[in-house]
């Protein structure tokens, strides 16, 4: 079987699950350095998305460098399975989270200016986790897109 790009037990799965992984925690990281993100809800819910999808791609990152020592393939159709069904479990959390956090992150900044007027709110840094928040769902997505057409194929 041809191998894609992005395949489970290669350099270029390893990658982009490590990407993910990066992003992932970045998003979280950036949040939570912002006060008062705990009052909203939608921002706790991309950090709880965020958390899933780290330990996710950080697990398969691990089963990738495994493979990779050990020179072994990952393509049967129960560990292809369970990737498609958790990339893609993943990949709707993540995009909801995100979608939803940057609605509200736009809600504040632009509809109702609470960047603009005192007390003023961190909106910088609830936008720069929302982007890496859809910088991880992209890859997530080019993951999930490969873990099928391999499904597909096997």
């Amino acid at each position: 079987m041809k191998h894609l790009v992005g395949s489970p037990g290669t350099v270029s799965g390893l990658l982009l699950r490590f990407g993910q992984c990066l992003f992932a925690a970045g998003s979280i990281g950036v949040m939570v350095s912002a006060s008062g993100f705990s009052n909203y809800t939608a921002f706790c819910y991309l950090i709880a998305s965020m958390a899933l999808q780290v330990l996710w791609s950080f697990g398969l990152a691990c089963l990738d460098m495994y493979a990779l020592r050990i020179k072994r393939d990952l393509q049967n159709p129960v560990l292809v399975s369970l990737f498609v069904v958790g990339d893609w479990v993943t990949a709707t959390l993540s995009l909801a989270a995100a979608c939803s956090s940057a609605g509200i992150a736009v809600l504040y900044s632009k509809d109702l200016n609470f960047c603009s007027t005192p007390p003023h709110l961190p909106c910088g840094r609830f936008e720069l986790s929302v982007v890496l928040a859809f910088l991880t769902w992209f890859l997530i997505a080019i993951s999930s897109h490969v873990m099928f057409w391999i499904l597909a194929a096997v």
